[in-house]
């Protein structure tokens, strides 16, 4: 086996974009991928000195949407383009901007599930960002990414990881077990 320093290399990383209005209005977008669950309905997100960061200072509530195999280009971009340099990047993008219903926060087109959410609280604030723990509102799904059952079908949405040892983007696969389930095979009888 061989042995690595420590990195911030946690398998599977979501990518996600988060959304935000910048100062005049103008939609924004950046691409962050060390976030996640926090507690039944909260998620963590990292945040750095971004424009993003500013944008949430000026009003705490945001999107987060999941990137796909189909939005990754674009998803990409917003991760390498600061709105500080290029205030209207999603022009470049492609997506259609759209006003959330229940936050104060743009709802992109081209993304199968979207988050509503909101900051409960802000940790380590400092010059270099800080880390938001926010409470999620509202989900928001697309009709064609539904199940038979009514619920979301991950397995259709073609998600993407980031890959933080190569920095590539894989795509999730398909089903192969059951949680909860599949593990009964072991127990004693």
């Amino acid at each position: 086996m061989k042995n690595f320093k420590p990195k911030a290399w946690l398998l599977p990383q979501p990518v996600l974009i988060i959304g935000t209005y910048n100062a005049d209005g103008t939609p924004n977008a950046m691409n962050a991928a060390w976030g996640g669950q926090w507690d039944m309905n909260e998620i963590m997100i990292s945040m750095g000195s971004h424009a993003t960061t500013e944008n949430l200072n000026r009003c705490p509530e945001f999107t987060v949407a999941f990137a796909t195999v189909d939005t990754l280009t674009a998803s990409d971009y917003v991760g390498i383009v600061s709105a500080k340099t290029q205030p209207d990047k999603i022009a470049h993008t492609g997506w259609k901007a759209s006003k959330a219903e229940n936050v104060n926060a743009p709802l992109f087109d081209c993304f199968p599930m979207t988050m509503e959410c909101r900051i409960k609280e802000k940790l380590y604030d400092s010059p270099t960002g800080y880390y938001i723990i926010a409470e999620i509102l509202n989900i928001v799904c697309d009709d064609k990414y539904l199940a038979a059952d009514g619920k979301p079908d991950v397995e259709k949405m073609q998600l993407i990881t980031f890959d933080p040892i190569h920095n590539g983007y894989l795509a999730l696969g398909s089903r192969v077990g059951s949680a909860f389930s599949d593990g009964k095979a072991l127990k004693s009888h």
